[in-house]
């Protein structure tokens, strides 16, 4: 058996990241695709007012939006991020996410 490095969608297909996770309002829904000691993808969709309190990662991580609009900390920063924008929160400095409006991101943290 060929060993799968991705889980949790089509091989061989062109998809769209923000059709894999859904809206559900006052819940934050994720989607594991790899996890392991040195990567992490997951993508997640936010309703409006939901979001990830502080805490510090292991790695740098960095969040593509995909939808919509939301509030980013890092440290003492607070920005905003819209669909198609990128941000890298660096490895061990606190921060957090909070939905602006319903959004949609894909997480990637690489690890020490």
């Amino acid at each position: 058996m060929e060993q799968k490095f991705i889980k949790n969608m089509e091989f061989s297909k062109a998809v769209e990241f923000s059709k894999l996770v859904d809206y559900q309002p006052g819940r934050v829904v994720s989607l594991t695709l790899v996890q392991n000691e040195a990567l992490t993808l997951t993508l997640f969709a936010f309703g409006k007012g939901e979001g990830v309190s502080t805490h510090s990662a292991p790695g740098d991580a960095l969040v593509h939006i995909l939808d919509g609009q939301a509030e980013i900390t890092i440290g003492d920063l607070t920005l905003t991020a819209n669909a198609g924008e990128a941000v890298v929160m660096p490895a061990d400095i606190p921060h957090g996410l909070e939905a602006v409006e319903n959004f949609k991101m894909l997480l990637i943290l690489v690890k020490k």
